[in-house]
């Protein structure tokens, strides 16, 4: 005969030492899959292929050393290559870009918008543009030149607005943002010393001519634009915090992607 299974069992006794099991957390795509959109990713191609022809259009028709130098020309040509990735990563269904990427681009072209339409050709600006530099494009040119300073800049905020979960951007990157524009700064200073006093577009913006005004004026209104962009950027990173989420009808469960 067997003995009779007791009804109280004693607790075994702890084994000494520190488990070796660590907790691992819970990937997102553990909880919710990995959704693809395809409408997105279209629209971002769309996107990223206008800024590479408006850019393509530029480099034909002018100069390829002076369109490059041109703030707008490089932030357009970001925006491609930012576009094109996002644009593959919705339709994968892959992991998002990251905000800072996101959100720095976003900042450029807004920027390369802004200086050009309220500063560069707005009559009322101290800074808008004389002489053959103020003359309206005409036939491709003039395609170019609304692609790369109107059509791509509203293109990205709507992407951002209605295709972009919010709250990616963070406070603590809109300084880094900056980083760009004051590296921006110095090649256009450089560039000016290289070339010879006199060549045309020497200084590509009124407000960066050396010949005309000088490094103490020039230095001020470059500080008046940094104020500015830092002041564009929080912008930006209160309204992504503040506005609703366009995506949260494609999931059906309390976390915020």
């Amino acid at each position: 005969m067997t003995a009779p299974i007791p009804r109280d069992i004693p607790d075994l006794p702890a084994i000494p030492g520190k488990s070796a099991l660590k907790p691992s957390p819970v990937p997102a795509t553990a909880v919710i899959p990995p959704v693809r959109r395809p409408a997105a990713a279209a629209f971002r191609l769309l996107v990223a292929l206008a800024a590479a022809a408006g850019v393509t259009l530029d480099l034909l028709l002018g100069d390829p050393s002076r369109t490059l130098a041109h703030f707008a020309t490089q932030s357009n040509i970001l925006l491609a290559l930012v576009m094109a990735l996002s644009a593959r990563r919705a339709w994968t269904a892959g992991r998002p870009l990251p905000g800072a990427v996101l959100g720095a681009t976003l900042l450029y072209v807004v920027i390369a918008a802004l200086v050009h339409h309220l500063l560069l050709v707005n009559e009322a600006s101290p800074f808008s543009l004389a002489g053959e530099a103020a003359a309206a494009p005409t036939g491709w040119q003039a395609v170019a030149h609304h692609t790369l300073h109107t059509l791509t800049p509203i293109a990205a905020v709507l992407d951002w607005l209605l295709l972009t979960a919010p709250g990616r951007l963070l406070l603590r990157q809109a300084s880094t943002w900056l980083l760009y524009p004051l590296a921006y700064l110095a090649f256009s200073l450089t560039r000016g010393e290289l070339l010879l006093p006199g060549t045309p577009d020497r200084y590509l913006y009124p407000f960066l001519d050396v010949d005309q005004d000088g490094y103490k004026k020039v230095l001020g209104n470059a500080l008046l634009l940094g104020l500015s962009f830092y002041a564009l950027a929080l912008l930006l990173v209160a309204l992504d915090h503040a506005r609703p989420n366009p995506l949260r009808h494609l999931w059906k469960t309390g976390f915020r992607l």
